[in-house]
Parts: C-alpha cells; structure tokens; sequence
C-alpha cells in the first residue's frame, strides 16, 4: 500500500510534457478569461451603464417634484423606484458594497438617500460622470439638475477596487471558472494526447530496438516540428554504425594479420628448443612458447567476436540440435581437460532442437567449457547440462572453481574485463563472446554460484526451435 501510494505520488510530482500542456492551455483559458472580466470591469469603471441612462434621472426627477406638496408620498415612491433600482444593479440590499446609491435635494434639502450609513456625494460639475472619494470609499457619481423646485439627483456606483473584491469574493469570477474546469481539461488532454501520438510512435520504436541495432527509424513523420528530432536521431545512428563498423574491421583485420607472425614465431622458437642442450634456454624457450599460445588465444578469440558481432540480423538461421552440438563439443575438449586433470561430465534430457547460426553457438560452448576447466582445480570434475525448460532450451556449466563475486558477474560479461584475483591467463574475452552469441539469438546468459555454494554456474537460455519454424534470428533481450 505504502509503496503504491509512494509510485503515485513519484508519477504524480514527475514532470510532465502532458500535464504542461494541458496546465499551459487552462492557464490561457484563465487569462483570457481574465482580460474579458477586466475589460468589463475597465469599462464599468470608465462610463457606468446606470449613470449613462439619463432616463432614470429624469423619472426621479418627475417623481421628486410631482409629489413635492405629499411628502411622506414623494418618500415612499422614490424609496420604491430606489428598491426597483438597487434589485436591477445589484442584490436589492443598501447595505451592500456593490449596491447604487440614489440622494435627492430639493430646494437645496435631502430628501431622500438610500442609506444614511453613505454621507452626502456632491459633484464638482452637473451632468458630469467622476470620480467622489466620500466617508472613505471611492465612488463613481452623476448629479443632474432641474430647476423646477430646484431639484438635483445624484445616482453613484461603487470604486472598481471594491467592485472587482466584492465580485470576486461572491465567486462572480472563480464560479465561471471552476464550473468550465471539466470540459476545459478533457478537451485540453484529448487534443494534447492526439497531437503527441506521433511523438510516442517514434519513442515506441526506439524503445523496441536491440543494442546492436543501428539502423534508421522506420517512420516517417510528416510534421513539421518531429522531423529534425528523427533525422538527428538517424544522423546519430548512422555515426555510430559506420564508427563501429569502422572498429570491428581494424580489429578482425589486425587479429586475422597477427595470425600469420604468431605461427612463424612458434615454429622458430620450437625449432630452437628442438636444438638447445642448455636447460635455461629451454625454459626461457617454453616460456615464450606459452607467451605466443596465450596471443595466439587472444587473437582467435577477436576474431570469434568480430564474428559473433557481424552476424547479420537477416541471415537465416538453421534448425540444429543443442545437445548434439554440446556432446560433439565436449569430445573435441576432453583432451584439454584430461591435460588439465579435469573430468567433462555431461546430461542431456532428450533432443533439444534451436534455431541459430552453428559457428557462433559453437563458440559459446566452447568458451564456457573452456573457462570452466581453466578455473577448475585438479581431480574436480565440470558438469554440462542441456535440457528443456518453460519451452526454452537450456545449457548450464558448472565447474568447482573460485566462482566469480555476486557484484562483478555482470561486467565480466564487457570486453577485456577480467575479475580482480584470478592466478588464471586470460583475455577477459570468453565471456564478452558468449554474451554476444546469446544476445543474437534471443537468449540470455546468467552466472550463479555453483552446488554446495562453490564454484560457478553458467545458464544459458535460448528459444527452443518450433517444428516448420523458419525466421531470422532475434535480436537480445535487452
């Protein structure tokens, strides 16, 4: 639950082109929003609706001075029209900061105000809209002028800063807002989702590529906006398959010339040895006849793996049988391993057919094999098992050795690194070639700690090969 929650909130505070987008495209929404209301409110502030209808004025007017004998009547109808007033401009309560006010004099007397909480507003000029500053609050007012009895009416609104507050806290301009939210975000998110659809084609193809994959994209984009990044990544593709082209030809053509002087000095110095009587020559001798085997090693396994490496993606595979090619293996080792005072013991649990290229698997058997009895100690015996499990065809090599530490059996798989402490020669190659075979089959290789927690287990794991099956080899899983 805790770990759930904690992904969740990870993916939540994540950044997001998604989310961006969309937040980007309510944040315009909200600012054009924003504009209209203000311009609205600019507007109102600038020449006020209700103190522009010069009508209602003179309806005040009429009502002041026709009823300018009846008291009590002129105040109950100018207190009617002003309720009729205030329920059309605002909320119908005096009290209010959005409200209008209305005074009238008479004669040069009020006689009516809609609030005595508001003192008296005067205009500096009749008929003139402005700006009042009374009893602490700003006002917009209109005053005209009848002479008959003398009479002056004067309509204000409220300052715009307590208009904008006072509507903005009753929700007149969050509500509209918080009610659009909805089909502002789903809208919002299903057209960024679409637009980004070409986007995650090209991220979905990139992702499904193997490591030794190098050629261009497949797709196509027509936008204007995706083309520079797929043919940047193109670009960068074909760099990085003509540099590694440009490697593994230096390297297979510099181990396939080292081949021919490592030969001439091995027949010399064996010839010379073969003629030497002095015992200290002699060995000097087999020293350096161990020293061109250990080249002579190093140089066959370059080329194996610049091999291993230029299998071609579309070369065609052959049905052949793992366990038949384990066996025929293990009988062209067993001279080695006798020599070593190493016993090759192997299981097979029936037929175990796949579907690959014979030189590379035949260099993965026998780099493991041959690994196994280097490190295996005398009178110890290494055991090879091919089988069939979860329809996948299984090859393990276990040996007695010193085993390989659980933080380093993943970069003995890189080229020319070799575990810290081993009294063994070698290249650190072994392993890089048998990585490579298991990659270019669709396999995978791992390395545990061998029975009784000693020594090292190899497992290799390939497809099994389906009856009728003819298809290209597969890139790794990886």
């Amino acid at each position: 639950m805790i770990r759930g929650a904690l992904r969740f909130i990870g993916r939540v505070i994540q950044p997001s082109l998604m989310r961006r987008l969309v937040l980007a495209q309510m944040a315009v929404v909200a600012a054009l929003w924003t504009l209209i209301v203000g311009l609205l409110f600019y507007d109102s502030y600038k020449d006020p609706e209700l103190l522009r209808f010069s009508k209602i004025y003179e309806s005040v007017a009429a009502i002041a001075i026709n009823l300018a004998d009846d008291p009590k009547r002129q105040y109950d109808t100018l207190h009617a029209f002003d309720l009729a007033l205030m329920e059309t401009a605002s909320d119908g309560n005096a009290e209010s900061d959005t409200s209008p006010m209305l005074q009238v004099w008479q004669r040069g007397k009020l006689i009516y105000r809609t609030t005595d909480a508001v003192p008296e507003i005067f205009n500096s000029a009749p008929d003139v809209i402005e700006t009042v500053h009374v009893g602490g609050r700003e006002w917009r007012a209109r005053t005209l002028h009848s002479p008959q009895f003398d009479t002056r009416v004067m309509i204000a609104e409220p300052g715009i800063w307590r208009l904008v507050v006072n509507i903005t806290y009753r929700g007149y301009y969050l509500l509209p807002l918080l009610v659009s939210l909805p089909f502002l975000v789903v809208p919002a998110w299903l057209t960024v989702r679409l637009a980004l659809r070409p986007w995650r084609r090209v991220s979905r193809e990139t992702s499904e590529r193997g490591p030794a994959d190098l050629t261009p994209l497949s797709y196509r984009p027509p936008h204007r906006e995706l083309q520079p990044l797929v043919q940047s990544i193109n670009t960068l593709l074909q760099r990085v398959r003509d540099s590694t082209t440009r490697e593994r030809s230096l390297i297979a053509d510099a181990a396939h010339e080292l081949r021919t002087p490592l030969a001439a000095m091995r027949v010399n110095v064996e010839a010379l040895k073969a003629q030497s009587i002095d015992s200290g020559q002699r060995e000097l001798m087999g020293n350096l006849l161990r020293s061109n085997d250990r080249a002579t090693r190093l140089v066959g396994q370059l080329l194996q793996l610049m091999r291993s490496d230029a299998v071609s993606d579309a070369a065609l595979p052959v049905a052949l049988s793992l366990d038949a090619l384990v066996q025929d293996r293990l009988a062209m080792i067993e001279g080695v391993a006798h020599a070593r005072g190493v016993e090759l013991e192997l299981a097979c649990a029936g037929e175990v057919p796949v579907l690959g290229e014979r030189e590379s698997l035949v260099s993965m058997v026998d780099n493991l094999v041959d690994n196994a009895i280097k490190y295996s100690p005398r009178r110890s015996v290494v055991k090879v098992q091919v089988a069939r499990e979860q329809g996948e065809a299984v090859l393990r090599v276990a040996d007695q050795g010193p085993g390989i530490p659980p933080g380093l059996r993943e970069r003995v798989f890189d080229r020319f690194f070799r575990s810290p402490g081993q009294t063994q020669s070698g290249s650190g190659l072994g392993l890089a070639i048998v990585k490579s075979v298991v990659d270019k089959h669709g396999g995978s290789v791992a390395l545990e700690t061998g029975a009784g927690g000693r020594g090292l287990l190899a497992v290799v794991r390939l497809p099994l090969a389906v009856e009728g099956q003819d298809q290209p080899m597969l890139e790794g899983r990886g």
